[in-house]
């Protein structure tokens, strides 16, 4: 298809060719759809750049603001930051994508279809039978001994535990606050590590079933990293 995106199964479209007709700068890469998108700042005019967008919600802006600008993988939050918009905050807003001719702001997009998906989740579609929102086990790496250790995200407190080891660049086993493992104990077998709790499927891979982008669960109001920073401010959009 010209503009749409079939995933690799051929069961699922991304994007509809009628969806996608009038969106400039359309193109596929790999799992996702690619397309020009910008914001505009009255001090410094229109920073351009490219998003991906995803099948599990998420978003991914690389800036083509300027030849040199190394900013890849930007939330659109923080490409709008980068952009030097003035009221800021409002990404969904102050994010453009050309339709027809014209800039438009991505809430006015079929773009945002499964961001909106996602975000859906701590309100009933991402949660588990008793009700709370369902997120997969992760695994952190130790620097000490370079085993992958696992991490149960059923609470919040659980949540808070694994954003913090991951947020730490000296993690090591040692930290971990509620299984007393060591380095010197033996590393998940590779068997073992595939199942990750998914509600839906033992063994999956990551689905929008259990993989989760952001809800009051796992991110957090009294943390200043850029994600939860992302989430707040989304939140107030």
């Amino acid at each position: 298809m010209a503009n749409g995106l079939e995933r690799e199964s051929g069961l699922t479209t991304l994007f509809s060719e009628e969806e996608l007709r009038e969106v400039s700068g359309v193109k596929r890469v790999g799992d996702c759809v690619e397309v020009t998108c910008g914001c505009t700042s009255h001090r410094y005019g229109d920073a351009v750049g490219r998003l991906r967008v995803f099948v599990n919600g998420y978003l991914e802006i690389t800036c083509e603001c300027t030849p040199g600008c190394q900013e890849d993988k930007l939330t659109p939050s923080a490409f709008e930051k980068h952009s030097g918009r003035e009221t800021a905050r409002k990404w969904k807003n102050n994010v453009w994508v050309i339709v027809n001719g014209e800039k438009v702001p991505l809430c006015k997009t079929v773009l945002l279809k499964y961001y909106n998906q996602v975000s859906k989740a701590a309100n009933g579609s991402h949660r588990s039978q008793n009700g709370r929102a369902c997120h997969r086990d992760e695994f952190v790496r130790c620097t000490s001994c370079n085993k992958e250790r696992r991490f149960r995200l059923r609470t919040k407190e659980e949540c808070r535990i694994h954003h913090d080891a991951l947020a730490d660049a000296n993690w090591k086993c040692s930290d971990l606050p509620y299984d007393k493992i060591t380095c010197d104990d033996e590393e998940e077998r590779a068997s073992r590590r595939v199942y990750r709790g998914c509600t839906r499927s033992p063994t999956c891979k990551g689905c929008t079933s259990c993989v989760c982008f952001g809800c009051d669960i796992c991110r957090f109001s009294d943390c200043s990293c850029q994600t939860c920073a992302d989430f707040t401010n989304n939140a107030k959009a």
